[in-house]
């Protein structure tokens, strides 16, 4: 019943560098929900202000925000103080999703895999730092600014030469930049939908980008790209790379929904977490609404079972009221 949910905010655009993103995300999610009868009203928090959410009396919201102030517990944590139910992880999930290093080493203390790094200060890193990377990581390997997603500052070094260039792009968008090895194989990536032992991994879709290149304009714009879902793997192997991601998930204490981006390694067809996404695109393009199309759950009945699972970290007391 669409009249659950009450009045729903729809929160997209944002100040993040992948707001373009967000505003497709976001008009695809609000044409979803009110096409099932949902109450939903967009509103872009680079516009308008906190007062003005708070004014709206949303009775949850769902955030299609991506990147810094939606994505990265900033957010969340306003809601959190307003009360306001939420779709997607809490404020440290958030927090810890949207820092790629962090992520990393909470996935290693949980015994998972994932590409060997080093972080480098994006102010103090010398020449000669860079160039002592390539020699404990090999070549090629790829440079990454570690708050940002949606392929946004980042560098693939196939030399010596082109690890300043490569670094100099990335510390543009960060204080510090992720080095880390390259995994030679197959991209694939993984929808999770639930929370805590409900979280369930939707079917796994490879992605086979021309020469390999999975760039903005290959996974927003292009249809060059192709997707196949579900991938191409064998059953146990399939099964292993899902229960990876649920593990994934739970451990940085994700909720809701996200998507864990693996790489497939050629050699021996051994998977490595690269990162999480916890506020994942929901566009035309985009990966978790083909996985559920792939597991028979149509985009608007996506956006439906999203919105239901909004929540908030802190519940507020029985007797107590918004103002």
């Amino acid at each position: 019943m669409a009249s659950e949910f009450g009045k729903v905010g729809v929160l997209f655009g944002g100040r993040s560098a992948e707001r373009e993103v967000s505003l497709m995300s976001g008009r695809g999610v609000l044409e979803a929900l009110r096409s099932k009868g949902v109450d939903a009203h967009g509103f872009d928090p680079a516009e308008r202000s906190i007062a003005e959410l708070a004014a709206e009396k949303f009775d949850r919201v769902f955030i299609a925000l991506h990147g810094r102030y939606g994505e990265d517990g900033t957010l969340q944590g306003v809601l959190e103080q307003l009360g306001l139910p939420y779709t997607g992880s809490g404020v440290m999930a958030s927090s810890i999703g949207m820092d790629k290093v962090m992520t990393k080493r909470i996935w290693l203390s949980h015994g998972l895999p994932t590409p060997r790094f080093i972080v480098l200060d994006s102010k103090e890193a010398t020449h000669e730092d860079l160039r002592k990377v390539p020699d404990e990581l090999g070549l090629p390997l790829m440079l990454k600014a570690p708050h940002e997603g949606s392929t946004i500052g980042i560098s693939k070094v196939i030399g010596y030469s082109e690890m300043q260039s490569g670094f100099d792009l990335c510390a543009k968008y960060d204080e510090v930049v992720l080095a880390e090895e390259f995994i030679t194989g197959r991209e694939l990536t993984v929808p999770v939908l639930g929370t805590g032992r409900n979280a369930r991994a939707l079917p796994i879709v490879e992605i086979r980008a021309p020469q390999g290149n999975y760039d903005y304009e290959h996974k927003y714009f292009s249809d060059d790209t192709q997707y196949l879902c579900p991938a191409p793997l064998d059953e146990e192997l399939t099964k292993r790379i899902q229960s990876l991601a649920v593990r994934a998930f739970n451990a940085v204490g994700s909720s809701g929904w996200a998507r864990v981006d693996f790489m497939l390694r050629a050699a021996d067809n051994e998977p490595f977490l690269l990162e999480i996404n916890t506020s994942p695109g929901m566009t035309g393009h985009s990966l978790v609404p083909m996985a559920a199309k792939a597991a028979g759950v149509s985009y608007e009945d996506l956006c439906v079972e999203i919105l239901r699972s909004a929540d908030l970290d802190l519940k507020p007391s029985q007797d107590w009221k918004p103002a």
